[in-house]
């Protein structure tokens, strides 16, 4: 994980802002030297709609978003979609729930968003290091 957006208050849908959430996104990762030009945006049906896909078009991320069943056949336009690609999804899922193992992070008693994202990123870097300990195995 490299990078997050600021939580939101109140119940909203994932598309709620979306476009200046991708922008913050991708300048984030700019910052950090990541060029997000040809990386793949899986996503699940939540995200399927013309002016998210239209986002990924523009920041040049290659959108593979589950079809929403409830938005009905759409138009006969080609949408691609790579299911196996998509079966990698469950790795985000996973480290969704390693996060939630930091009891600091699975509630949230952090009131400002500056301390609450840097706790995040710190737990980013000890599930990172944590991989890479297994990898080389000190």
């Amino acid at each position: 994980m490299f990078a997050m957006s600021p939580p939101v208050a109140g119940a909203h849908h994932d598309l709620y802002q979306i476009e200046q959430v991708m922008r913050e996104l991708c300048e984030l990762l700019k910052e950090a030297g990541i060029d997000v030009e040809g990386l793949f945006m899986n996503a699940d049906a939540g995200f399927d709609a013309e002016s998210f896909r239209k986002i990924c078009s523009t920041l040049k991320l290659e959108a593979n978003i589950d079809l929403n069943p409830r938005n009905g056949q759409g138009s006969d336009e080609y949408v691609y979609f790579d299911e196996k690609l998509f079966q990698r999804r469950k790795v985000i899922e996973h480290a969704f729930a390693w996060i939630d193992s930091f009891k600091a992070l699975l509630i949230r008693f952090e009131t400002k968003v500056n301390t609450w994202m840097a706790l995040h990123f710190l737990a980013f870097a000890i599930l990172f290091i944590r991989k890479i300990k297994k990898k080389i195995k000190l």
